[in-house]
């Protein structure tokens, strides 16, 4: 099956794409996107339950430049899509996440939030590269599929506003034609070991009740480039299937 490559530039004002080694208190950016981010990025421009979307290419145009944030977060998660929806519904009563208050209202002495350190990306640009992968039953539609995808993404219209890494820093777009010159990446060399591919199994079409199913890979960016392995080759590192 013919695949065709679809490419955007991507920029923004800020973008944190967190490596592993800060964990949940501090937070610390990649110098350049990761493949999940850029995954999103193509899903807030056009998705179906029909196809996924696998990156192949990222290119940065800019020099990576950090920036420190401190930011105020909540503590607690968010519960999960099905109990929000029955929230929205009225079936039941909806709980608060609070951020702050007393021992009344908390039951605790101990506060919602918490201040966290954030080394962001400053002025990102990007090139990302992807094609459609479309589940087995629906091949035939491909070509409905890339043609919906162009006249979004060549009017500029998203099914939702597109971010960074994190949702608090939007992202913005426009699609590169075919055949029109291009920047040449900024001149980064680096081996970034192991780095998130992504958080979802991308071998099958997920659910909502579908629990995270982490996969990794050996990063190296030569000449500000990243390729990105297929998600089914044996370079994409992945958790054994729960049977």
């Amino acid at each position: 099956m013919e695949k065709t490559t679809h490419t955007l530039e991507v920029w923004g004002d800020l973008a944190c794409f967190t490596q592993p080694l800060g964990g949940k208190v501090e937070r610390f950016s990649y110098p350049i996107m990761t493949p999940s981010a850029g995954r999103a990025v193509f899903d807030a421009i056009y998705w179906k339950p029909r196809f996924r979307w696998q990156v192949t290419r990222i290119e940065t145009l800019n020099e990576p430049r950090y920036i420190a944030l401190r930011r105020n977060e909540v503590k607690d998660t968010a519960p999960p899509a099905n109990t929000i929806l029955q929230w929205a519904k009225g079936e039941k009563p909806p709980e608060p996440i609070w951020a702050d208050g007393d021992r009344d209202s908390l039951g605790t002495d101990q506060k919602g939030r918490t201040q966290r350190q954030t080394m962001a990306l400053r002025n990102p640009r990007y090139r990302i590269s992807a094609h459609v992968v479309p589940w087995p039953e629906y091949r035939g539609d491909m070509k409905g599929m890339e043609e919906q995808f162009l006249r979004h993404a060549r009017r500029g219209q998203s099914i939702y506003q597109p971010y960074l890494g994190c949702r608090e820093f939007p992202g913005y777009f426009r699609l590169v034609e075919p055949g029109e010159p291009l920047q040449r990446p900024f001149p980064l060399d680096q081996n970034l070991g192991w780095m998130l591919y992504d958080v979802f199994d991308l071998s099958r079409p997920g659910t909502s009740h579908d629990r995270p199913y982490v996969s990794l890979f050996q990063a190296v960016v030569r000449n500000g480039v990243l390729d990105v392995p297929e998600y089914e080759s044996p370079e994409v590192r992945k958790p054994p299937k729960e049977v």
